[in-house]
């Protein structure tokens, strides 16, 4: 899961994001990515963002499109109990959670209602995972690459190593800084130097 916030205390919003996906029943935490600061996209009149990635097992349900889906609403669940509004596109964010990949399988299904964005111009769009900006993102691949760079999602063709370094040639390497690595002992990002 790619997670992503600008508003209020993020470096805590983000450790307390964790947490609550590690809660989800069923799941087990298997990394989390160092903590990453990013300029915005689209919208550049606003806070600077901090993004990482989680890993986290999840029951697959009866087929990878039920578990995804399932996934996907428990993730709109969070960033509802969060405190995330309606906003305009690529706006503040107090926390943002999206499905990157769901294992080794690619998906394109119509969202449950329950899993609908809050961002009025993805409402109505299929959950596609691979994520479908993903690759195009340095602010994703990044923490991404921190956890599986030999991974290669489905349809990408590349690893997600490559992706970070054809996508960093092109935004520059002063695109994603690290601010923060994830201490396991006391469950929150710690500042990098």
């Amino acid at each position: 899961m790619g997670l992503g916030a600008n508003v209020g205390d993020v470096p805590r919003t983000l450790a307390s994001a964790v947490h609550s996906l590690a809660a989800l029943p069923g799941t087990q935490l298997r990394g989390v990515s160092r903590l990453y600061a990013t300029a915005p996209v689209g919208v550049v009149d606003q806070p600077e963002f901090h993004n990482a990635v989680v890993a986290i097992d999840v029951p697959s349900g009866p087929d990878p499109a039920t578990g995804a889906s399932a996934l996907l609403v428990a993730l709109k669940a969070i960033e509802r109990a969060f405190g995330r509004r309606a906003r305009e596109r690529w706006g503040p964010r107090e926390l943002d959670l999206d499905l990157l990949v769901f294992g080794r399988v690619r998906l394109a299904i119509e969202r449950p209602p329950a899993g609908r964005s809050t961002d009025p111009a993805k409402g109505a769009l299929a959950l596609t995972v691979p994520h479908p900006e993903a690759r195009s993102r340095l602010f994703v691949l990044a923490p991404l690459a921190d956890l599986a760079p030999r991974l290669v999602p489905a349809g990408w063709g590349e690893t997600v190593a490559s992706a970070r370094q054809r996508q960093e040639r092109l935004e520059g390497p002063d695109a994603v800084r690290p601010v923060g690595t994830w201490d396991a002992s006391i469950e929150r990002w710690t500042t990098t130097a």
